[in-house]
């Protein structure tokens, strides 16, 4: 009998319709700067329910432009959750603007008024401008409460979705209002790297419902470069006897290459089609992770979207009690990867990080340092079957046993 195939936590779903549409660019006119794009992002503003969406060649490449759309810079602060990536934190930076990071939920690992409160009273001599809430694990932090917040205090917000495309806040009456509407923010960014809901291979997009905003995007993305003639400052240069000269553009201020390409836009076309698919087959088995594991409580739980949010489900993540068992999270990883399942760490609080330490000092944030000290990813994504799940919460039963 052959091994059991390995289960990496997460992993592209790519189809033969992906292929096609792949290759139908490659026969084209247009590798880059094509048609694509723009159908592309129609399509995905219309999805999530945004005026605009802007399509850019990753998730990290989306903050960025979000932060330099705001106008942050030197002397600014963005609010940024410890649990995230670093792209988060790390956008600010780009900009020239610095980090207040705020500490998170330790059972959920998520952003709320109360720690951006607490970060503030430690903002100092800086001029807090912006906050960026993440939607971790594809569950969505509590935007109308952030987003009231933000108001009172003059702060801009953009959303961090890149764990939560397709996933909905569900108002009292019922209404889905999806992730990425940007009702509570200036501006919301995703991200379609190979793990993520769906993919572009590498992508990222940024929706918003502002078009002076949206215009900035697009000119940022590509060096920049203005082309629209109404926003022509060197009038002389651009148009002769009344008409615009049809080679002439402007940098009113440096951007950068962000922008996405036709062969990416295909495969983002083609993937956005069969969201609800892949939504459904994540939900469903996280569900049956949740059945699963109830004979592992105390000791290993489940983390659990708000009750008024319908989750992306982008990572299933546990949080194991190591102390009380006995054991470390090193162990339990290794002795599953023997077994064919591959866990991670989503993630090591970014105020530990060397570079932010040096610049900010050692932060106590207990509550950041509590999800990370228990959390683990298991396997996720739609190619799963039932039985591959029951597989790995046997494994993980005997490698906390074995451990």
């Amino acid at each position: 009998m052959s091994p059991a195939p390995f289960l990496p936590y997460g992993r592209q779903c790519i189809e033969d319709d992906d292929i096609a549409a792949v290759t139908g660019v490659l026969r084209s006119e247009f590798l880059t700067t094509g048609p694509l794009v723009a159908d592309f992002e129609r399509a995905f503003q219309a999805r999530v329910g945004a005026r605009h969406a802007i399509a850019c060649s990753s998730g990290t490449a989306a903050l960025h432009l979000a932060a330099a759309a705001l106008g942050l810079g030197p002397g600014d602060a963005v609010i940024v959750p410890s649990l995230t990536f670093l792209a988060t934190a790390n956008a600010a930076r780009y900009v020239g603007a610095e980090v207040l990071f705020a500490d998170v939920d330790p059972e959920t690992g998520l952003l709320g008024a109360d720690y951006v409160e607490d970060a503030l009273a430690r903002c100092g001599q800086l001029r807090p401008k912006a906050v960026f809430p993440v939607h971790l694990n594809g569950h969505g932090a509590d935007m109308a409460a952030l987003g009231s917040l933000a108001r009172e205090r003059g702060l801009s917000v953009v959303e961090d979705a890149s764990h939560a495309l397709g996933a909905n806040f569900i108002g009292a009456d019922g209404e889905r209002e999806p992730v990425g509407a940007c009702v509570q923010s200036a501006m919301t960014t995703f991200s379609f790297h190979p793990v993520k809901t769906i993919t572009m291979g590498e992508g990222g997009a940024v929706t918003t419902n502002d078009d002076a905003t949206a215009e900035k995007l697009r000119r940022l993305r590509n060096h920049g470069i203005e082309h629209e003639p109404r926003n022509f400052i060197d009038r002389d240069a651009a148009f002769a006897d009344g008409a615009p000269n049809p080679w002439y553009y402007e940098m009113p201020e440096p951007g950068w290459n962000y922008r996405a390409s036709d062969i990416a836009c295909a495969l983002g076309l083609s993937q956005l089609r069969k969201l609800d698919r892949f939504l459904g087959r994540r939900r469903a088995l996280a569900t049956l992770y949740d059945k699963l594991l109830v004979p592992l409580a105390p000791d290993v739980r489940p983390v659990q979207p708000p009750e008024s949010y319908e989750s992306g489900q982008h990572l299933y993540v546990v949080l194991i009690d190591y102390q009380s068992l006995g054991i470390v999270r090193r162990e339990v990883m290794n002795r599953l990867r023997t077994q064919g399942i591959g866990t991670q760490v989503h993630y090591i609080p970014v105020h530990r990080q060397p570079y932010y330490r040096a610049r900010y000092g050692a932060l106590h944030l207990p509550g950041a340092d509590a999800y990370y000290a228990r959390c683990l990813s298991l396997p996720l994504f739609p190619a799963m079957t039932d039985a591959d799940a029951a597989r790995v919460i046997d494994a993980l039963s005997v490698a906390i046993h074995e451990a």
